[in-house]
């Protein structure tokens, strides 16, 4: 007798398993799965064990197969469909995840896919934990028609449902195209690979026959473009390990859902560290530029700063640091690009990001120094009153803590916009170099003495003494300080220490917005 056959029934069941899990591994076996991994792409499974905790994957729905019979597939099953999903933890924090398996019918989406998904996104929303997407997919799956469609629309309203509830994450690891990208566009943030992922809408041939452009898959939609032209991609990475390890440092800083408190991680940087630094960081004329990061990474706990959409809109910066263990999200305004004037992008991209932090109740410290909104014939045609109307949109509508530090121009109704006290900033703090008015000096004496410069026979040493009258009257923080707007005037080296007091006397704020069934924010 063979070995099997002296076995027990339960040994039998037992091997049967074995082979059954063993069978699941191979995804759509040894010459796909070598294919795939040129250029040093990861397989779905593997990059579950890079993002996920040693060990703690729980897979779900392993041996589901399609049920489509159509076109021969009912000739063809392979045990997951595509697909890889279930649960784990990321330094201990549990989540949701699936993980497509371009091996096996490309990743492509079907019916059956389709539900795997579902299952572990509601999963997620039912115990409050972040869902992960790792995208890897050559779109619907063709034969299954109306099936596949109805199972990306199902997937949508999903990410809807669960958008302000939980933390959605996807990471583009390979094609994603048509309806696909719209699952990705509906979450919180989107990780891209730098030569190996894409999205777009129409491919290349679509646009080749319809407006005869023609167009590399890189150009139209790699991780360069979106992570630098549309702003579709939050990050873009190296390679397959960098993206997981990047979302890994991500959840670092996220809460759970929307009704835990933010994480706080043991921090040996003092909260009352002075930086002497900072009192020389702003520099003495009002036109010339300076690094903003250099501000933030002082202050922020061991010089930590997340810059989310890094290479996006660069006049505005947005990003996860800590103040005292505590998350906070940081806006700040970069001089050193088009002067930190806000226009259409960094608008977008700002609203975008303290919308997130509100709904995850995510602190908010802004950093200020904003020469007003961009002129131009090209902003106002495409629509700069609207976009930027987002930006104050999402300040006033937030109700987390909000701490304001302006370091030098808060000109016009860009003061208003970035977090001001009238638009209930909690902490609004400033520099001695702060300079709140309508305008800048020249610009208002320009305005406000125009006839009188005409009339007198030396107007440009007029114009300057004019200048420098309007500087020492109106642009300095004092006024705005006297009318109640800035809290408290504070010396630059004490920036770390003063917002960490802000932040602990916070700790507990409770604010409102009207019961309404949601807002209409100017889209």
């Amino acid at each position: 007798m063979s070995e099997i056959e002296t076995q027990s029934l339960t040994e039998k069941k037992l091997f049967e398993l074995d082979a059954r899990n063993e069978a699941c591994l191979a995804g759509g076996g040894p010459e796909r799965v070598a294919k795939h991994k040129e250029g040093g792409r990861l397989t779905a499974r593997e990059r579950l064990a890079v993002l996920l905790d040693p060990g703690s994957f729980i897979e779900l729905d392993k041996f589901v197969t399609h049920k489509c019979t159509n076109f021969g597939m009912d000739k063809t099953h392979i045990d997951g469909d595509g697909i890889v999903t279930g649960y784990g933890r990321i330094n201990g924090k549990l989540v949701c995840v699936y993980s497509q398996d371009f091996t096996v019918y490309g990743g492509s989406m079907s019916r059956t896919q389709a539900n795997k998904i579902l299952k572990v996104m509601e999963l997620a929303m039912k115990n409050g934990v972040p869902m992960i997407g790792l995208n890897d997919s050559g779109g619907a799956r063709i034969q299954e028609g109306v099936a596949a469609l109805g199972g990306y629309a199902d997937i949508f309203l999903q990410n809807t449902l669960a958008s302000g509830v939980i933390p959605q994450i996807s990471a583009i690891m390979g094609p994603c195209a048509g309806g696909a990208v719209y699952s990705p566009a509906l979450t919180d943030f989107t990780f891209m690979v730098k030569d190996t992922s894409y999205m777009f809408v129409t491919g290349p041939d679509v646009i080749k026959s319809v407006t005869h452009e023609e167009v590399t898959k890189e150009e139209l939609g790699g991780a360069s473009t979106h992570s630098q032209k549309s702003g579709v991609a939050h990050f873009a990475t190296d390679s397959d390990k960098h993206c997981l390890l990047m979302i890994r440092e991500l959840l670092n800083f996220l809460p759970s859902n929307n009704v835990d408190d933010v994480p706080v991680i043991q921090t040996s940087d003092r909260p009352d560290r002075i930086d002497e630094s900072l009192n020389t960081l702003i520099p003495d004329s009002p036109k010339k530029p300076y690094n903003m990061l250099d501000l933030i990474t002082t202050v922020v706990d061991e010089g930590y700063f997340l810059e989310v959409h890094k290479n996006y809109a660069q006049n505005i910066i947005v990003g996860f640091a800590r103040f005292n263990g505590r998350t906070v999200g940081i806006v700040a305004n970069q001089p050193q690009v088009l002067a930190g004037c806000l226009n259409i992008e960094s608008s977008v991209k700002g609203a975008r990001f303290i919308r997130f932090c509100d709904a995850f109740n995510i602190p908010l410290v802004t950093f200020e120094d904003v020469p007003g909104f961009l002129p131009g014939t090209d902003q106002e045609w495409n629509g700069i009153i609207t976009h930027g109307a987002k930006l104050l949109y999402a300040y006033c509508e937030a109700t987390v803590p909000k701490i304001t530090v302006v370091t030098r121009k808060a000109y016009g109704g860009a003061y208003d916009v970035m977090s001001s006290k009238h638009i209930r900033g909690d902490i609004n703090l400033a520099y001695p170099t702060a300079e709140i008015a309508v305008m800048g000096a020249e610009g208002a004496v320009n305005i406000i003495f125009r006839n009188q410069l005409k009339a007198v026979d030396d107007p440009e040493s007029k114009r300057k003494e004019l200048i420098e009258e309007y500087e020492r009257e109106f642009n300095n923080p004092y006024v705005a300080a006297s009318l109640g707007y800035i809290d408290e005037v504070i010396e630059p080296a004490l920036t770390r220490k003063r917002i960490i007091d802000s932040l602990e006397m916070l700790k507990n704020k409770k604010d409102t917005n009207p019961p309404k069934k949601h807002g209409n924010i100017p889209l």
